[in-house]
């Protein structure tokens, strides 16, 4: 009989052999001999550490065949190391055919237990709220695991908290517009499409063409680009105070006064720059070209739509104080002026 020891290390490297063959791949892709491709792939069976790394090779592996270290990883904290190789179970379990059984049995307990505490429009609002927070989860599982799929878990986790961020600001500034529709997770047709699009076009990148998935500078500067955006968004919001509503407004409340301290002294409209460019980095960040494209093309025409409609209603709010607003302050997105008013 194998003793407990092989049978442990056999089984390991079952578990990582789709992680070796892209990271092989990969290397290959970028030119490296087929001489050290063979010595990465006996060392990914010379399994000493509990830990692989995303380039294919424990840091035992590295010291015994003298390949270049990575400083930042191998002197990383055992606890770490520890918690990345936990949710490196995870992950592979909820991928796994019990671990999509086991969520579609959470799903349906959780349902029930929000049908049981909550009544009509707050069970709406619940279920909306528990399933962001668990697309948020799954996200992060995803992103600290050791996965060709850790940019979308980045993404999964941005536009989870963006659409929870909307609602729960919402509720502390402005709480009489509060509705359903503050998640804004049903814009527009055109936005659930756009979103659906990008999946679609991740997937279909990723099987065909993966190395376009494993740019992580790109990456990294789309998620540069997600976290400013919303934090300019949310900036604007928390600013405006009940002065901000999703919906552009026809009617003059008596509390709306015209905002230009903060975030609103450099840019007129600092909620939709932030959205702008938080939606563009959403497909930097999954390296989608296409999407890049089509995001930009499209966002760009709507805000430029929306910043018209809503300035006709600001400039008839408050008439000379924001014609000079307007000419002090840009809109913050390029190419877009706002409205133009005839001078005679």
């Amino acid at each position: 009989m194998r003793d407990q020891q092989t049978w442990g290390k056999e089984k390991k490297c079952t578990d990582r052999v789709e992680k070796l063959y892209t990271a092989l791949k990969s290397q290959r892709h970028n030119g490296v001999s087929s001489t050290d491709v063979w010595d990465k792939t006996v060392s990914f069976f010379s399994v000493k550490s509990p830990l692989l790394f995303h380039n294919g090779y424990s840091k035992y592996s590295r010291d015994t065949l003298r390949l270049s270290p990575l400083p930042a990883e191998d002197d990383a904290p055992l606890f770490i190391q520890t918690f990345a190789g936990h949710l490196d179970w995870v992950f592979d379990y909820l991928t796994g055919v019990r671990g999509k059984i086991a969520i579609a049995v959470y799903i349906a307990i959780i349902n029930g237990f929000l049908l049981i505490i909550y009544k009509g429009p707050l069970y709406k609002v619940a279920v909306r709220a528990c399933f962001l927070g668990f697309t948020f989860g799954c996200g992060l599982i995803i992103s600290f695991s050791q996965t060709t799929w850790t940019h979308f878990g980045w993404y999964m986790c941005s536009l989870s908290f963006f659409h929870y961020s909307e609602y729960l600001v919402t509720a502390i500034i402005n709480p009489r517009s509060l509705s359903l529709d503050s998640f804004l997770l049903n814009h527009s047709v055109e936005y659930t499409v756009a979103a659906v699009s990008s999946w679609v076009e991740f997937t279909i990148e990723k099987l065909t063409v993966p190395e376009l998935k494993q740019l992580s500078w790109l990456s990294l500067v789309g998620l540069v680009m997600v976290l400013c955006g919303d934090f300019l968004r949310k900036s604007a919001m928390l600013t405006a105070g009940s002065n901000f509503n999703h919906i552009v407004q026809n009617e003059k409340a008596q509390s709306h006064v015209l905002v230009t301290d903060g975030v609103y002294a450099f840019f007129r409209h600092p909620s939709y720059v932030g959205w702008f460019y938080w939606s563009i980095g959403t497909q930097v960040m999954l390296c989608n070209p296409v999407c890049i494209a089509g995001y930009t093309m499209a966002s760009w025409r709507f805000f430029r739509e929306r910043i018209e409609e809503e300035e006709l209603s600001l400039i008839h709010f408050f008439a000379e104080d924001y014609l000079e607003y307007k000419k002090k302050v840009g809109t913050g997105l390029p190419f877009i002026s706002g409205i133009r008013i005839n001078s005679s």
